[in-house]
């Protein structure tokens, strides 16, 4: 899986630790994936490319950079919106674009409901955003629409995986590097990734 990086950052540890708890109450818990969404971009957009921009100090001139890529920001709708303004604190000039997925209780497949991507691209660079990569159909979808669109970089960030989801997105799209806070066990009968932390959507919104 060359494809998959794990964080063994301890931060990234120890606030997925408090996420998992069924006793973290919600106002905790979205908190809890802003910080986390944080410290994943950190490590995800490491090798965003630069161009050299010296800048004058009030002493001399100093070297220094600017991202040369615009980057645009994917959450999948409506779990995804708890990671958003992690990373837009990281990178307040990012665009963002709003995908609608969500996955069929019965045959577990990702059904679409919302895209209003433009007719053109208008980023280089795009990062989903999904706490969960649980059968990995989003998943797939969303970088099948994105690479539709014409976006040649594309990444997954997430914060727990199953590895049905990562074998799902790795055989679709072995050309995207899926970041996570950490891979899990299994998929359960309900689709549900296990130990996991529940319906991250629903444990966000308190509308579980």
């Amino acid at each position: 899986m060359n494809n998959v990086f794990v964080s063994n950052h301890p931060l990234v540890k120890h606030k997925l630790t408090l996420l998992r708890d069924a006793r973290t109450e919600h106002k905790k818990f979205r908190e809890l994936i802003r910080e986390l969404a944080m410290l994943l971009g950190y490590e995800a957009m490491a090798d965003l490319d630069l161009e050299d921009r010296p800048v004058q100090t009030p002493l001399a001139m100093a070297p220094g950079y600017h991202l040369r890529e615009d980057v645009g920001l994917i959450p999948i709708l409506r779990a995804g919106l708890g990671m958003l303004d992690g990373f837009l604190e990281m990178l307040p000039g990012a665009q963002v674009w709003h995908l609608g997925l969500y996955r069929d209780e019965k045959t577990l497949r990702p059904v679409s409901y919302y895209n209003k991507l433009p007719v053109d691209p208008t980023v280089q660079v795009c990062l989903i955003l999904d706490p969960m990569l649980a059968t990995g159909g989003s998943a797939s979808a969303a970088v099948e629409v994105l690479k539709n669109w014409g976006v040649k970089r594309i990444k997954f960030v997430g914060l727990i995986a199953s590895p049905e989801g990562i074998a799902a997105v790795s055989k679709a799209h072995p050309d995207v590097p899926i970041h996570l806070a950490a891979l899990d066990d299994h998929l359960n009968e309900r689709g549900f990734i296990v130990p996991g932390l529940g319906d991250a959507g629903d444990r966000q919104f308190g509308t579980g």
